[in-house]
């Protein structure tokens, strides 16, 4: 059985950083993509930020130049750099791994103060 577990979020103020972690456990193979959603109260869970299999990464527009994905040394796991971040970053962020089925985790709180 696969889980996915996030850590790392908290409470920053606007300026400030944290660093999301992403863990998979259990039997994975052939991961083609590792990446990160957030949800808004009130809003849809949108895409953040993704890296693929080859190195390739891709950003949201509105989290260009301040947030940065990377793979882990160990295969199944996935970090975001969160820099400069601002109040409208504020959100539960989800870890998504896309494999041969797709894996979510149960989310990570996130709040930005002005």
């Amino acid at each position: 059985q696969v889980q996915v577990v996030e850590s790392g979020g908290g409470s920053a103020q606007a300026g400030g950083s944290l660093r999301l972690s992403c863990t998979a456990s259990g039997s994975i193979s052939s991961i083609g993509a590792m990446g990160w959603y957030r949800q808004a109260p009130g809003k849809q869970r949108e895409w953040v930020a993704i890296t693929f299999s080859g190195g390739t990464t891709a950003y949201t527009d509105s989290v260009k130049g301040r947030f940065t994905i990377a793979r882990g040394n160990a295969k199944n796991t996935v970090y975001l750099q969160m820099n400069s971040l601002k109040p409208e970053d504020t959100a539960v962020y989800y870890c998504n791994i896309v494999a041969a089925n797709n894996y979510w985790g149960q989310g990570t709180q996130v709040t930005v103060s002005s």
